[in-house]
């Protein structure tokens, strides 16, 4: 089975206007690099990386030395969607890795169906809703999915006097942090140039549940503990996997709901790899839980799950999509087995 793995900034190359700080790019390196080793494990995938031409000169930069030894498709400047149409095309799956952030997302993902790609991934409406976080957020509220407090704000508008502090300014169709800010003094918080979602600071663990989504239904994966740097611009650093933990029904739960109500809010489909972050209070009954955002796309857990299992997930993600998730045997946890991964893709496993 042909497979095109399409990351937006291995294919489009460093240095773009959109990811100022990089944090992008390292994250969509380390999921890249993490997918291709992950399908190496299930031969009967014949995989294609799209990587931008003129850059990574010597592929096993970006992609490992123990990644197996996929066929790289280079892409030549300002043609990134015309390759990956064209592979899509040729191929019998493509899995799309790529910021919500301008419609990255979106764009590739509709380019590729219209050129006859079969795309893991979610519909039109859910991918639209989705990567807009106030729109998320009041899609999940309406249907009593518990989120915190919050409004838009306009690009250019001030914090407003009433809105009770710490709070969180994130921009509405932002990735990987960007545009993040914890507002503790309102004076400090200069307007942002684009428009925002505004939302009450909530305590607690800040967790991030994974799910494969298809026609029969989705799939759930080990909850995963985010870690972030402190400070008014926190930076989103790894996680560590938590199998056995108390709150991990719960969070499984609360998952579901939540991928429920942007599907139903979208009226379309989830499919492929949905991510939902949440934060988890102390209460055992959860009243002190909320769901921060939906991510209708492989996010970097991806890099810490596929270590927690014996087999090959992305073949796993693939089955739930078709519909046929026993066509292949499913992954399995390994007993016993943690993972602790950063950001860049550095991975500790910790079996027994």
């Amino acid at each position: 089975m042909r497979v095109v793995l399409h990351e937006w900034a291995c294919a489009v190359g460093p240095g773009r206007g959109d990811d100022p700080a990089g944090t992008i790019a390292a994250e969509g390196r380390a999921m890249l690099r993490a997918l291709v080793c992950d399908a190496a494990r299930d031969p009967t995938l014949d995989v294609t990386v799209l990587l931008a031409e003129g850059r990574h000169a010597r592929p096993d930069a970006v992609l490992g030395a123990a990644a197996g030894r996929p066929r790289v498709c280079r892409v030549p400047a300002g043609a990134e969607i015309d390759v990956l149409c064209a592979e899509s095309a040729r191929a019998d799956w493509t899995l799309i890795v790529a910021p919500e952030t301008d419609g990255l997302l979106e764009d590739r993902v509709r380019a590729a169906r219209a050129a006859g790609g079969r795309v893991a991934a979610c519909g039109p409406r859910f991918l639209a809703l989705a990567g807009d976080k106030q729109a998320t957020a009041t899609a999940l509220a309406a249907a009593g999915v518990p989120v915190p407090a919050g409004r838009p704000l306009a690009a250019h508008e001030l914090v407003p006097e009433g809105f009770h502090l710490p709070a969180v300014r994130k921009r509405r169709d932002g990735c990987g942090g960007d545009d993040l800010v914890v507002l503790r003094d309102r004076a400090a918080a200069p307007p942002a140039p684009r428009p925002q979602r505004l939302e009450a600071f909530v305590a607690g663990l800040t967790v991030g549940v994974s799910c494969l989504c298809g026609p029969a239904g989705a799939v759930g994966l080990v909850p995963m503990i985010q870690r972030f740097s402190g400070g008014e611009r926190p930076r989103y650093l790894g996680g560590a996997s938590a199998a056995t933990a108390p709150w991990r029904v719960r969070a499984e739960r609360l998952t579901t709901r939540a991928v429920a109500a942007v599907a139903r809010g979208a009226g379309d489909d989830a499919a492929g790899w949905v991510g939902v972050d949440m934060v988890l209070g102390t209460a055992d009954d959860g009243v002190d839980d909320r769901v921060l955002e939906v991510n209708p796309r492989l996010t970097t857990s991806f890099v810490g799950l596929a270590a927690l299992v014996d087999g090959s997930l992305l073949s796993l993600l693939l089955d739930v999509a078709a519909g046929a998730a026993g066509a292949r045997p499913r992954p399995r946890e390994v007993p016993g087995r943690r993972v602790v991964f950063d950001a860049a893709g550095g991975v500790e496993v910790r079996d027994g």
